[in-house]
């Protein structure tokens, strides 16, 4: 399976892939990713986005395709709903920390920030929650 990152740790915005080798920021954060960010390349999650993947390690590039060998699969998930729907992250640890506190307070925050979005930018009420992380 091939990942591509779209938004580099660090980074403040978050971006999508329109085209290869193209992206479109789609979001200001008001924290940093603290975690390389991105998906599934060629395939469809149920929000009709493609899979997402936090990848966990040093910063990549925006645009890095890595190579994930289907017998390994992933390291985890964090489970997320964005806009009422189901909206997982795959885990891949590559290096470095895997502390689940800090990302759990990370996707808190993520969590609030986007319920506030959707009710001053389109004026709704939605559901936006993170429910918990589960290393394999």
């Amino acid at each position: 399976m091939k990942i591509i990152i779209e938004t580099p740790k660090y980074s403040f915005f978050k971006y999508d892939v329109v085209s290869p080798g193209a992206f479109k920021k789609v979001m200001v954060s008001p924290i940093p990713t603290i975690f390389n960010y991105g998906s599934i390349v060629g395939t469809r999650a149920q929000d009709g986005m493609p899979i997402d993947v936090i990848v966990l390690g040093p910063r990549m590039r925006q645009g890095t395709i890595i190579e994930r060998d289907d017998s390994k699969k992933f390291d985890g998930v964090v489970h997320f709903v964005d806009d009422a729907k189901v909206d997982d992250k795959m885990i891949v640890y590559v290096s470095g920390f895997k502390n689940k506190s800090v990302l759990s307070l990370y996707f808190k925050v993520y969590a609030l920030y986007k319920k506030f979005l959707y009710r001053v930018s389109k004026r709704k009420r939605t559901e936006c929650r993170f429910s918990g992380i589960e290393f394999y």
